[in-house]
């Protein structure tokens, strides 16, 4: 197992501490309220930025998870930062193995809460140890699938119930590989394709909770003519296609009856348990900064988004999303009772 890069920020928390009073000074604007009934939020201005208000994170192209104790977990170039609900980098895992997770997930497993990641970079899925960083299982190409020496990119992770992990190869084959809880291959499923049963990027995935028994949610993001989100039994088995024509859907995840999913063409799309747009957050109108990677921290617009890629909700329903983008963009929207 490779020496673990891991940084817990003691010094930081000092530093955090006077953020809020810092902030102040940096001339903040004001909260942005975005959403319709149930589904309204509050933006929270300065949400995760350093007290000199720099982004804390750095280059993203990556996810978001919330652990039991309510903090998040978002992954970036650098590593993987977690920050306290109030936005204050409280420890981070930085350098080699943490590097580059393209899509993270987070499990509750007997006494201890386990980050899974999927590498596209590194060609390999990944679960370490959330609060001690430790690398635990590493998932490469399974050569017991038979298909040679592929392209191994992996987008998307999740797992499921009885410890079974599913690993989506989706910057390359398109192939969902399933393996059990000890990395032991199993199966795979899917091909590339713009037709009913194939996948056009497999983005993203989740453990799609809203049925019994549970299934899998995936998001096929450049199907044509529109993105599209389809359902899979854990078995691998298609099941039929949840909703169309969405822009660029990057990922979902699952609050009660409700889905986030954000767009890369910088919106985030809020389903309910019909599968029903029922909110539209963070829509971007210029054409030229959604689907946009370089657009720098002094062009940030306060409630709009650019490439939304990753997002995640607390026990309170909160939102946390991250924008694939060049300075490094965590944003938390806070629900409103």
């Amino acid at each position: 197992m490779k020496k673990l890069f891991v940084l817990a920020h003691v010094g930081l928390l000092a530093l955090f501490a006077c953020a809020a009073v810092n902030a102040a000074d940096k001339d903040l604007p004001s909260p942005v309220r975005m959403g319709s009934g149930a589904m309204t939020f509050d933006t929270v201005p300065g949400w995760g930025l350093r007290p000199d208000g720099s982004s804390a994170i750095g280059p993203c192209h990556g996810g978001v998870v919330v652990d039991e104790a309510g903090n998040i977990y978002t992954s970036a170039n650098a590593g993987v930062f977690v920050f306290s609900p109030e936005g204050q980098v409280i420890q981070s895992y930085l350098g080699g193995d943490y590097t580059n997770l393209h899509d993270i997930e987070i499990r509750k497993e007997g006494d201890h809460e386990f980050v899974y990641g999927a590498r596209n970079q590194a060609a390999e899925g990944i679960k370490f140890n959330a609060h001690s960083g430790e690398v635990v299982l590493k998932l490469p190409l399974p050569e017991e699938a038979g298909l040679g020496n592929i392209k191994f990119s992996p987008t998307a992770i999740t797992v499921a119930a009885n410890g079974d992990i599913y690993l989506s190869n989706g910057y390359a084959t398109n192939h969902i590989f399933k393996f059990d809880k000890d990395g032991k291959y199993l199966m795979h499923f899917g091909k590339k394709g713009n037709g009913m049963e194939e996948f056009n990027t497999a983005h993203g995935m989740t453990l799609d909770t809203r049925y019994e028994p549970a299934r899998l949610l995936i998001c096929d993001r450049n199907h044509q003519p529109k993105g599209r989100l389809l359902h899979y039994s854990l078995d691998g088995e298609f099941i039929g296609e949840v909703v169309t024509g969405l822009g660029m859907p990057t990922s979902v995840a699952i609050k009660g009856d409700y889905v986030s999913v954000p767009d890369l063409h910088g919106r985030l799309v809020v389903l309910d348990k019909s599968n029903t747009i029922v909110a539209v957050l963070g829509h971007n109108p210029d054409p030229g900064k959604g689907r946009n990677y370089n657009v720098p921290q002094d062009q940030w617009i306060e409630g709009v988004f650019s490439g939304t890629h990753g997002s995640y909700w607390d026990a309170d329903g909160n939102l946390y999303i991250q924008d694939w983008n060049v300075s490094g963009r965590i944003m938390k929207l806070v629900r409103v009772q």
